[in-house]
């Protein structure tokens, strides 16, 4: 299975297994990190699974959406690596893949 590491707001790093077909935020949520909201439960309608993406693995990523890049407009944690973590699908293309937890708006 692919490897995701994750970085929380308090600087902890833990490196997970995610299943491909996931969502990024799917397999943050499914190995205990709380502190990644996600109320929306994936459909693009909040900016609280906000994540930033290491510089490495950005090109690797599909293109941001209009609505996404509207949604992280919101966030006053927003910078050139800011994804939202719903909207990056996982799999071994982005084994490795490093992101850390956004600010909590």
């Amino acid at each position: 299975m692919p490897k995701l590491i994750v970085v929380t707001r308090e600087g902890e790093e833990r490196e997970v297994e995610g299943e491909t077909g996931l969502s990024v935020m799917e397999v943050i949520r499914d190995n205990g990190f709380d502190e990644l909201l996600a109320l929306c439960g994936g459909c693009c309608s909040c900016a609280t699974c906000h994540v930033h993406v290491d510089p490495e693995f950005a090109a690797k990523l599909p293109p941001m959406s209009e609505d996404e890049n509207d949604l992280l407009d919101s966030s006053s944690d927003r910078n050139d690596y800011s994804r939202l973590s719903c909207q990056l699908q996982f799999g071994p293309e982005l084994d490795g893949l490093k992101v850390t937890i956004a600010a909590e708006d």
